[in-house]
């Protein structure tokens, strides 16, 4: 794939969300991400909303909201992002009604999103996790646009816990075509090395949620 030659190991640490959502993390891990994250000169760190208020010292902090099944109630969703927000999140990352959008049900999954928008709050980024591995094309193109309608920043492939897998090129490229350079696309789930995050990038991710960071990073140079 035609990965641009300024793919420099700098500019894909700062598309990096550095990534710790195990259900075992302890605070101690977290305070470990964020050195780790300050190290390796990323753009940002990704923690569950329980670890929140924590010091990240100039990074970006990132949550998740219905994570990871999205079968939460969409105003359960919407205070579990405002309480985000409240506890310093400058970055949501939102899981959908999975079961809606195979269901074809793409008004639910509209409105689900703009709930949890107007409870995040204007200036917070809002990336939308679409679990792209479980849909079929046609509603992947249909969830994308639901996002953009609904004021989302981001699309995002996946939580990287579903049995289906995680992101894909042709997920990606089709993402990417869908949004256009109105939504960013974040590549996440099952990224762990730095030919599978060249190609990503090459089919249009303009964000990668990693919990490999150091051995992705590994394979650029400055």
């Amino acid at each position: 794939m035609d990965v641009p030659q300024t793919l420099t190991r700098a500019r894909v640490a700062q598309m990096i969300d550095h990534t710790l959502l195990k259900p075992e993390a302890t605070r101690a891990d977290v305070v470990s991400l964020i050195d780790e994250a300050h190290e390796l000169g990323v753009l940002a760190v990704c923690v569950s909303p329980s670890m929140l208020p924590i010091n990240g010292d100039g990074l970006v902090m990132a949550t998740v909201v219905g994570f990871p099944s999205g079968k939460h109630h969409s105003l359960i969703k919407g205070a579990e992002a405002r309480l985000a927000v409240e506890n310093g999140a400058d970055e949501i990352d939102m899981v959908i009604d999975v079961g809606a959008a195979i269901a074809g049900a793409y008004d639910e999954v509209l409105q689900d999103i703009v709930v949890v928008r107007e409870a995040a709050g204007p200036d917070v980024i809002l990336k939308v996790i679409i679990e792209s591995a479980a849909l079929s094309d046609d509603a992947i193109v249909a969830v994308c646009k639901a996002a953009q309608q609904a004021g989302a920043d981001f699309v995002k492939t996946s939580t990287g816990f579903h049995p289906a897998g995680g992101a894909s090129v042709h997920a990606v490229q089709l993402m990417a075509a869908t949004v256009g350079d109105s939504l960013g696309v974040k590549a996440s789930g099952g990224i762990r090395t730095t030919e599978t995050a060249r190609d990503l990038i090459a089919a249009g991710a303009t964000r990668l949620g990693l919990s490999s960071s150091a051995t992705v990073l590994a394979g650029f140079t400055d």
